[in-house]
């Protein structure tokens, strides 16, 4: 009998409840702060940029937070993914590992996006709003919200980082078919994206910049709301139908991961496939390793300063204790763009502290070496984000080939390539380099900081 390469779960399988970790947490995470009071922020400071089910969601402490039917029902359009036994790519590396990887490039936008685009869609929808306004990196996020939109009858825009915008005109053409409107960032439509193009009028943009230009337009318009793909407890909480149903095929395989690896940018594909895991561990389950992925030209957690930071280079958002490398860093234009961030998710950057993950920095060429191995021996291209989680799976498997034991390695394959393929095409040419961030750069935005601690 031949061996399983696939193990698909039916609809009726498909998560009925998202799984908060803060409920097994050894200690509860710090609080966000108001920038002006350093007091931690209530349902009335948000309420401006989010629905009030949303804000809930953000400071929950209960273990499971149902999932609304209609949620359920869009998510049967591609949920449950597929978990895959990685066998050819085993072979490939001659490891006694056992590499899994759940793929989340077979939704409509191609990546694990959408499992929150459609929750915070629904959840501004049952409070009458009209218009969400976002921000996007390599376009991921913002062709998912976009999605989401269009199925609730939502007008939505986006403001891309420029460098991306550029860099993925088909990404912002995707958005576009779905009826949303989208912007480079920074550009002249806001206050904040004006002050930075009048120091310079050719600034490649950063998330932290695109931010603060969509955070601004849901402040200061009524029927407007903030959407945001990652970094916040409720984005995190929604992605662990990830986690939860690749717990249900590893049964299915008669296996289960001693190694988990997600690549981080903001961290939602991370926490989605790690914290149900995690968790399982906190509440006297097995021991698994965590490993998370990010690039060298931005490393939030490996290089980055644990602090209460913004979220935003304009300085609009609240103050929330993360690893960052500062709000006023840019990173630099490498093409893994839903991954140049200055911070990392509050809740990831906790279980850092509390030593439940690691964290590795790789170059962009070596991930992209790695993608170009598993599209050669597994058929599908990661996208550039993707690539990091590759590369860290197969670095652990290869380490099981030196050791000669055989591990079970679970990565989250976090979305497709189709839309990255001028990447692929500056890697084979030499074009793609390995970019690294200014020192002296980093130095400034990490003297920056805000001062702020919670109050006694």
């Amino acid at each position: 009998m031949a061996e399983t390469v696939k193990y698909v779960l039916d609809e009726s399988s498909l998560p009925r409840r998202w799984y908060n970790l803060v409920a097994d947490l050894p200690a509860a995470p710090p609080p966000v702060l108001h920038p002006g009071t350093k007091l931690p922020v209530g349902p009335d400071d948000l309420a401006p940029l989010f629905p009030m089910a949303l804000i809930a969601q953000e400071v929950a402490t209960e273990r499971e937070i149902d999932i609304p039917e209609p949620v359920r029902e869009i998510y049967r359009q591609w949920r449950p993914s597929p978990l895959y036994r990685a066998r050819r790519l085993e072979q490939a590396l001659q490891t006694p590992a056992r590499i899994y990887y759940k793929y989340e490039g077979v939704s409509p936008a191609g990546s694990h996006k959408p499992n929150t685009a459609v929750a915070q869609a629904f959840y501004n929808k049952e409070a009458g709003v009209k218009k969400i306004a976002t921000e996007t990196g390599a376009g991921q996020w913002g062709s998912s919200l976009a999605f989401a939109g269009a199925l609730f009858g939502i007008e939505v825009k986006v403001f891309m980082v420029r460098v991306s915008y550029n860099q993925k005109p088909y990404r912002r053409a995707m958005m576009e078919t779905y009826g949303a409107a989208c912007v480079p960032s920074p550009s002249p439509e806001t206050r904040s994206g004006r002050a930075v193009l009048e120091k310079n009028p050719d600034h490649p943009g950063s998330l932290g910049i695109a931010i603060s230009e969509a955070v601004e337009v849901a402040a200061t318009n009524d029927d407007t709301k903030y959407a945001l793909g990652s970094v916040l407890n409720h984005v995190l909480l929604h992605q662990t139908v990830v986690g939860l149903e690749a717990m249900a095929q590893l049964d299915m395989a008669g296996d289960y991961p001693d190694i988990v690896v997600g690549c981080t940018g903001g961290g939602s594909n991370f926490a989605g496939i790690a914290f149900p895991f995690i968790g399982a561990q906190l509440r006297g389950g097995r021991t698994v390793r965590v490993v998370a992925i990010e690039p060298a030209a931005c490393p939030s957690l490996t290089r980055g300063r644990y602090a209460y930071d913004f979220g935003d280079t304009g300085h609009l958002t609240p103050l929330v204790k993360m690893h960052t490398l500062g709000s006023t860093f840019t990173p630099p234009a490498f093409h893994a763009g839903g991954l140049r961030y200055h911070g990392m998710a509050p809740l990831v950057s906790h279980c850092q502290q509390l030593g439940l993950i690691e964290a590795k920095a790789y170059k962009q060429t070596e991930v992209f070496s790695a993608g170009v191995q598993f599209a050669r021996a597994e058929g599908i291209i990661p996208a550039p984000e993707a690539n990091h989680a590759v590369k860290g799976a197969i670095d652990e498997a290869l380490r099981c080939r030196t050791e000669g034991t055989s591990k079970a390695i679970l990565f989250n394959l976090c979305g497709h390539g189709h839309f990255d393929m001028q990447a692929y095409t500056d890697y084979f040419s030499g074009k793609l380099v390995d970019q690294q961030y200014d020192e002296n750069e980093l130095a400034m935005a990490l003297a920056g900081l805000p001062s702020a601690a919670a109050p006694a």
